[in-house]
């Protein structure tokens, strides 16, 4: 027998090591929960009511992502008269996250609110939804503290995305710059600026300047690396030659894209210079931003043939060709596309034929024929840009539909979906080149919800578009996938994952109290080793690496689809997100972010966190593997 000491420390150690239980094991919440799931409103409008805080909390917020309007009055009433700070911030989220008028009314008197952690809600939820006539109750708001000041900063950002924001607002953002205001209101000043909608900064940007070369905050300087591409020429470009030098690469990413900006030979020799940046992200971006300047052809060419990353040789050589699509060039590329065994690779040198009209020919046979579903997609998407790239070219149209029409029949919906929406725009006429679209309807037989939404959005588009149809009937997946509690419950509450990939190892934290269903589906997957073996298909230079699509185009999902799930966390460095086609539309693919990304918030659900290994995804490139996705002890 153990003496009392040893046993009290063996109790010590067991319940050092035991699990944390996630808050599902309380029935109610599984009922909030499972409301939620399947977008039952009065239901959750009851819980509103519980004389229980965490219930109204949790309901409220779960009519964030249920967004029905018949809430409003409910929510708005909890707002105003809720004694719990939490609570009402909870329902105001929920408000903003929800359109209409009366979303608006009810969170207009609660700017007389004492709590900053409510105005903080309230403010930026009022950016979404405030009415032009009402629009100086928010212009007028004084904030008396730092999460106030924080939620107007991040209000003045949602108005500028909806083209509501003026020369006022614009002012009061410009100050919101200065050093003296928070991390966040900074952020969310910077970010208005650079994306706004119609915006234009005038003579006063001297706090803009000042945040792009010396805010403490990497975050600040790339939003607001990203703004000077709205100033003049004579003012922007030479604070952002300093800026393509920060030490952050993602300032440098932003600053490239913005110098670019301007087609002038001297500003696309900076961009040119930016190629062979330490980073090889910044490359990327200055390859996809160079536009084509006749005087620098020959330097664009030496420098494609120089190239050792695909992705940035594939886009020099698309801006040489658009510049002069010389048939000696064009063989060229096209040997370098046959000597490359890598599917990634050869999707990559696809895109260099955008411009290069008469090898339409030869990227449709690449669609056709060849077996790897990445090339497939890459090879239709360059012959969409083409048609783009060449309106006035009736005769491409015309050469186009049959090799159109043969795509389609081979059934693959990624191919199915690029095509269809290109025969679903009325600016390239299709309906007078076709005249037979019986095809269109045959493929739409053979595809099905919720698996091939994608393909089946954009074909039922076209057939409405040759029917006459004006406003075709948008598909949406049906209810088909519902949580499964029992499996929830298992599932700590402090759950991690590690990702090996080729680059390196990367640490994730579960947020199964705050995305259920997200985190349940992700798990699942896990332990069936779905994603091991899969690509990172999707990277966009300080934006996100996207994952966990079966065919490894973009263009992958299963039989089922889960519900999305929005909470008041927001997209800041390694917030892991589950990709969509739209609302209620997830399945298998996720990505994580470079940096914030504030256009995401209350649209993607955040089901993890990066918290070990972020170096990794900053160096992951399209076509890199995970080795294994794996539960963490």
């Amino acid at each position: 027998m153990p003496s009392s000491k040893i046993l009290g420390f063996i109790l010590i150690f067991i319940w050092g090591c035991s699990s944390h239980p996630n808050k599902f094991s309380d029935a109610t919440l599984v009922k909030i929960g499972e409301f939620q799931d399947r977008r039952q409103t009065d239901s959750l409008i009851h819980y509103l009511l519980s004389k229980d805080p965490t219930y109204r909390i949790d309901a409220a917020k779960a009519l964030a992502s249920v967004q029905d309007s018949i809430a409003s009055m409910q929510l708005g009433s909890m707002l105003l008269e809720d004694p719990i700070a939490e609570a009402r911030a909870a329902s105001a989220f929920a408000l903003g996250q929800t359109p209409g008028s009366a979303s608006s009314n009810a969170l207009i008197p609660a700017l007389q609110d004492k709590e900053g952690m409510v105005l903080r809600e309230v403010t930026e939820a009022l950016g979404k939804t405030i009415r032009e006539y009402d629009l100086p109750i928010l212009k007028k708001f004084n904030p008396k503290d730092t999460l106030a000041q924080e939620g107007l900063a991040w209000a003045f950002y949602q108005l500028g995305l909806r083209s509501m924001a003026d020369s006022i607002i614009a002012k009061r953002a410009m100050q919101f710059l200065e050093p003296r205001f928070s991390l966040q209101t900074r952020l969310g000043a910077a970010h208005f600026f650079s994306r706004s909608s119609k915006l234009k900064i005038g003579k006063e940007y001297q706090p803009l300047e000042a945040a792009i070369l010396r805010d403490p905050s990497p975050f600040v300087r790339m939003a607001a690396a990203s703004a000077m591409r709205k100033l003049d020429s004579a003012v922007a470009i030479p604070i952002l030659a300093v800026a393509v030098t920060d030490k952050d690469y993602r300032v440098r990413v932003n600053a490239v894209r913005s110098l670019a900006s301007w087609q002038s030979v001297n500003t696309q020799r900076k961009v040119i210079e930016s190629l062979n940046d330490k980073n090889e992200a910044v490359g990327i971006a200055a390859s996809e931003a160079l536009k084509p300047v006749a005087e620098l052809y020959d330097k664009l060419l030496e420098a494609a043939r120089m190239a050792t990353n695909t992705r940035i040789q594939s886009n020099l050589y698309k801006t040489v060709v658009s510049i002069d699509p010389k048939q000696e060039v064009i063989e060229e590329i096209t040997r370098l596309y046959q000597r490359t065994s890598n599917e990634y690779s050869k999707a990559h040198l696809l895109n260099s034929f955008v411009n290069a009209t008469k090898s339409y020919e030869f990227v449709a046979e690449e669609v056709i024929h060849s077996k790897a579903l990445v090339i497939k997609s890459a090879g239709a998407l360059v012959l969409a840009s083409m048609l783009q790239s060449n309106l006035s070219d009736s005769k491409l149209k015309y050469s186009l539909a049959p090799l159109f029409q043969k795509m389609i029949e081979q059934g693959d919906p990624g191919v199915i979906g690029i095509v269809a929406a290109t025969l679903a725009d009325s600016t390239y006429g299709f309906k007078k080149v076709i005249n037979d679209y019986t095809f269109l309807q045959k493929a739409k037989s053979k595809l099905s919800l919720p698996k091939d939404i994608e393909a089946l959005q954009p074909l039922e588009a076209a057939i409405a578009y040759f029917e006459g149809i004006k406003k075709p009937i948008p598909n949406k997946n049906e209810f088909n996938h519902p949580i499964n509690w029992d499996e929830v419950q298992k599932i700590d509450k402090a759950q991690f994952v590690k990702i090996e990939t080729t680059k390196g190892n990367i640490l994730l934290r579960l947020l199964v109290e705050e995305a259920p269903g997200s985190v349940a589906n992700f798990v699942d997957l896990t332990n069936k080793k779905y994603f091991d073996r899969k690509y990172i298909h999707r990277v966009v230079p300080n934006f996100v690496i996207q994952a966990g699509c079966n065919r490894g185009d973009g263009f992958g999902s299963e039989d089922y689809s889960i519900r999305s799930e929005f909470s008041l966390r927001r997209y800041t460095e390694g917030s892991v997100g589950m990709a969509s086609a739209g609302k209620d539309t997830e399945g298998t693919q996720w990505f994580i972010t470079h940096s914030p990304t504030p256009h995401l918030n209350g649209r993607y659900t955040i089901f993890a966190i990066v918290t070990k290994g972020m170096e990794v995804v900053h160096q992951l490139q399209v076509g890199d593997q995970i080795i294994s996705v794996r539960l963490e002890k």
